[in-house]
């Protein structure tokens, strides 16, 4: 329902469109990401950056999108992402938005956010990129179990309560992947959580209301006809935990809910009913 830009020009053959082409902005669901870089690879020019708008791990490996990247392009490549609190139809309505360009090369981050910086659309650097991916991974995880915790109507405390811990086992798994603090309380990290666990375009947060609700996973991803990232990346970021031994009870709970059919009312009981804690622990 916006009318897109006059000077947009889209191009249905993909070979064409990468071969004319001075900028790469890949958006694609994260699962698809490796197979149109390994697709596009021949087309690119020597030195050629790639930057991504994903938000998501690479199913099966639990990889941050930034490594197959690397391992197809080594060095040769500058990397970023364009990640942050930024939903599609409010950024199409010309309305506030701020988003960070993180990546492996300072000026190629600096080119992209210029690129894309102006008016409405303020567009931040990093040089944090797995800081950067993780929040926007892990966030629409938690985003599901915003949405179960309102689908049950549990009330505003608990939604609270539920972002602020979520934030917690984020920034411990980035702790242990080397990502900055300041990056996951930054836009990419609580910006784009806050955002995806409250906001009513969240697709992620609506699979998880309707979970809330008693309905079934297959049911709900039938009917919601766009692709929720947080029920693939929710797989991931629960192998990486275990893998890693980070703890991170949310994510735990979501995965049981999702692959496991664990009934959501057990799930917040057991959250509940752990074992006392020091907060920062």
């Amino acid at each position: 329902d916006y009318p897109l830009p006059d000077g947009l020009a889209v191009e249905p053959d993909l070979e064409t469109a990468v071969r004319q082409a001075d900028e790469i902005l890949i958006v694609v669901p994260s699962h698809a990401f490796a197979g149109i870089l390994r697709q596009i690879a021949p087309w690119l020019k020597p030195g050629q950056g790639i930057s991504w708008a994903c938000k998501g791990l690479e199913p099966g490996t639990g990889k941050f999108l930034h490594e197959p990247a690397q391992a197809l392009f080594g060095e040769e490549r500058p990397l970023a992402v364009v990640t942050g609190p930024s939903f599609a139809r409010e950024v199409a309505a010309n309305l506030p938005t701020a988003v960070t360009v993180a990546g492996t090369e300072p000026g190629y981050c600096e080119k992209i956010a210029r690129a894309l910086h102006g008016g409405n659309f303020r567009a931040y650097t990093s040089d944090d990129i797995i800081g950067a991916e993780l929040g926007g991974s892990v966030k629409n995880v938690l985003a599901i179990a915003t949405g179960i915790c309102d689908g049950m109507s549990l009330g505003d405390n608990a939604r609270a309560a539920l972002v602020t811990r979520g934030l917690a086992e984020m920034m411990r798994l980035g702790r242990v992947l080397g990502a900055r603090e300041q990056t996951l309380t930054g836009l990419t990290g609580m910006g784009d959580l806050v955002l995806t666990c409250t906001g009513g375009l969240s697709r992620n947060r609506t699979v998880g209301v309707e979970l809330g609700k008693g309905r079934k996973l297959k049911e709900i991803l039938e009917s919601l006809g766009h692709v929720a990232e947080g029920v693939k990346t929710t797989k991931s970021a629960y192998e990486l935990s275990q893998q890693l031994d980070v703890d991170m009870p949310l994510t735990n709970e979501v995965y049981q809910i999702l692959y496991e059919d664990k009934p959501v009312k057990q799930a917040v009981m057991d959250l509940m009913t752990r074992p006392l804690k020091h907060e920062q622990q």
